[in-house]
C-alpha cells in the first residue's frame, strides 16, 4: 500500500536525521538558548511550503516567546494560480534583492539567531535572508536538503543556503522532495521535507526550552486552553511578546 510506503520512507528520513544531525541540532539549540537568555531573538524565515515549520514554531502550543517569525505574504502562496498563486511565488523567491527589502522591517542584531528553512536551498530569497542576517551579526542556522548542494547554483554569487550558514542542518530528504514511487511514471509522490523540517523544528524547541530551564529561565510558553491553566495565561504570553517587540534593545 502506498500509504505504508510513505510511512516507511518518512520514518527512514527521521531516523537518518537522528543519527546524522544531532551535533548540528545541538549547536543550533545552544545558539538559540544563548540568544533568548541574553534578551535577543531567534528570527525564523521560510518561503513557499518552507513557511510551514516557521508557522509551527511560534505562535504554537508548546512553544514560547523568544522565537520571532518573519512572514511575507508575497512569499507564501494562498492560491493555486492568480493573485497569491504558486506560479507568482515561485518566480518572486528567485528574484535577487527582494529578501533584503523584507528584512529591512526587522531589527536583527548581533547576538540574535536566525533560522532559515528551504528544502532546495538554491533560491534567492532564503540565501539572501541568511546573508543579510549574517551582516547584522546574527548566527545563521539553515535547514535544507544537502543533497541539493550537488545541483547547479541559481544565485549570482554561486552560493547555496548551506554555504552561507553558520550551522547547516540537513533535512535528509532527497532533492525531488517526494518519497513514493509508482510503476510507469518517473515522478514520485508525497513530499517529505515538511515532516522532516517540522520534526527538526520541534526538536529545536524542545532542546531550547530545556537549555533555558537549565539556565534558570522559565520560558513564557503558549499553551492549549484545554489544559486548565489560568484563563489569562496566553494573554500574558502575547503581552510579553509585544513588550519584547516594542521595547528598544
Amino acid at each position: 500500500m502506498a500509504e505504508l510506503e510513505y510511512l516507511a520512507g518518512i520514518s527512514e528520513v527521521i531516523s537518518t536525521i537522528r543519527k546524522t544531525q544531532r551535533d548540528n541540532i545541538g549547536k543550533a539549540a545552544q545558539s538559540f538558548a544563548k540568544s533568548i537568555a541574553s534578551g535577543g531573538r531567534v528570527y525564523m524565515f521560510g518561503s513557499g511550503h518552507s513557511v510551514i515549520p516557521v508557522l509551527d514554531i511560534f505562535p504554537r502550543y508548546g512553544s514560547f516567546v523568544g522565537f520571532y517569525p518573519i512572514y511575507d505574504p508575497r512569499l507564501m502562496w494562498s492560491n493555486v494560480v492568480g493573485p497569491g498563486g504558486a506560479r507568482e511565488l515561485l518566480w518572486l523567491e528567485q528574484r535577487e534583492g527582494y529578501a533584503k527589502i523584507v528584512l529591512s522591517s526587522y531589527e536583527v542584531k548581533a547576538g540574535d539567531s536566525f533560522l532559515v528553512f528551504s528544502h532546495g536551498g538554491l533560491n534567492a530569497a532564503p540565501i539572501e535572508m541568511a546573508m543579510e542576517a549574517k551582516k547584522s551579526g546574527a548566527t545563521v542556522v539553515s535547514v535544507s536538503s544537502h543533497a541539493n548542494r550537488h545541483a547547479a547554483a541559481k544565485h549570482s554569487t554561486g552560493s547555496k543556503l548551506a554555504d552561507v550558514s553558520d550551522i547547516a542542518i540537513d533535512n535528509c530528504v532527497p532533492p525531488e522532495d517526494a518519497l513514493v514511487t509508482a510503476d510507469g511514471v518517473p515522478e514520485k509522490f508525497a513530499a517529505g521535507s515538511t515532516v522532516a523540517s517540522v520534526s527538526i523544528a520541534m526538536t529545536l524547541v524542545a532542546e531550547v526550552g530545556k537549555l533555558l530551564l537549565a539556565r534558570g529561565i522559565r520560558p513564557s510558553t503558549f499553551v492549549s486552553p484545554n489544559v486548565g491553566l489560568s484563563p489569562d495565561h496566553n494573554e500574558q504570553v502575547f503581552r510579553e511578546y509585544m513588550h519584547n517587540v516594542l521595547r528598544s534593545r
